[in-house]
């Protein structure tokens, strides 16, 4: 038989955050908004839309080999799979999300131990029970199907579980956090017999590794340029780099070139100290993956 990976593509947020970076990393995926099963330019992968809140538990199953979802939604689902690596997505947020314990800003409840017999709203439904009995603390767990803030403002529960970023939301409709249940950011995983298989635990990690790389160049980028061979020191000192600086001779010349690897953001500032150190035709470059 062929050999197939069968790999879960995040639905919803992260779906095309999914697709560019596949793209960056080499993988061409086509969506059709007819269609559940993308197309990809790999004959040895077969791709499936499927929500992020649902991944653990197919590729848990075995469904599909290995998929990209948040770490909260894995562990929602309590599911058996092996987390491959981190996928911490610039392009939707590089802060992690936090699922945190919220009540009303003159609530009396001071720690998660004061909300014994109380009612807690929420999305993490799974999450947020064993968390408390773990405790032995004794709550009612409710599914919240949105405007969860609003329940505990309105009076519907005793406190929620909500996601935030900064907290700034909930700090403007008048509520407070009373602690952090769990941090959260994208990751991938495995089923656990796909992982065992050797040639698929390869091409997870084949797929893995250039994903990373790519991210890894996200808001990076190559700069080079020529420069006297006595100006060397002085510009090697200023340059940022991953590790240092290439300087590689001109052939039958006093003269080198210089080429290092640097956060977009800094060639603003660097350029015009370069340009009066010595340095001539500056060039930047785009890219793609830094392996």
């Amino acid at each position: 038989m062929e050999n197939l990976l069968k790999l879960g593509v995040p639905k919803g947020s992260l779906e095309n955050a999914t697709v560019e970076l596949f793209k960056k990393a080499g993988w061409q995926i086509s969506i059709s908004s007819r269609s559940y099963f993308p197309g990809i330019d790999d004959k040895e992968i077969k791709c499936s839309l499927i929500r992020p809140q649902e991944m653990g538990k197919y590729v848990e199953r075995g469904t599909i080999d290995v998929g990209i979802a948040g770490r909260d939604w894995i562990r929602e689902n309590d599911s058996d799979v092996v987390e491959v690596c981190e996928m911490v997505y610039s392009k939707v947020s590089r802060r992690p999300a936090r699922w945190v314990l919220v009540v009303n800003g003159d609530s009396k409840i001071k720690g998660p131990e004061d909300l014994n017999g109380a009612t807690i709203s929420t999305e993490l439904v799974g999450f947020t029970k064993r968390y408390f009995a773990e405790r032995n603390i004794s709550v009612n767990v409710e599914f919240s199907w949105g405007a969860t803030e609003a329940k505990v403002v309105e009076g519907l529960c005793d406190a929620i579980v909500e996601v935030t970023e900064t907290g700034s939301t909930i700090k403007a409709n008048g509520l407070r956090i009373v602690t952090e249940l769990m941090e959260s950011v994208p990751v991938m995983v495995a089923n656990k017999a796909s992982w065992e298989d050797p040639w698929k635990r390869e091409k997870i990690q084949q797929i893995a590794t250039l994903l990373q790389s790519a991210l890894r160049a996200e808001g990076m980028v190559g700069l080079k340029m020529n420069a006297p061979q006595d100006k060397v020191a002085a510009i090697t000192a200023v340059i940022p780099s991953l590790k240092s600086p290439t300087v590689a001779n001109h052939y039958n010349s006093d003269w080198v070139s210089i080429e290092s690897i640097m956060p977009e953001q800094e060639v603003r500032r660097i350029v015009p100290e370069l340009i009066k150190l010595g340095a001539e035709g500056i060039v930047e470059y785009s890219l793609n993956k830094i392996i």
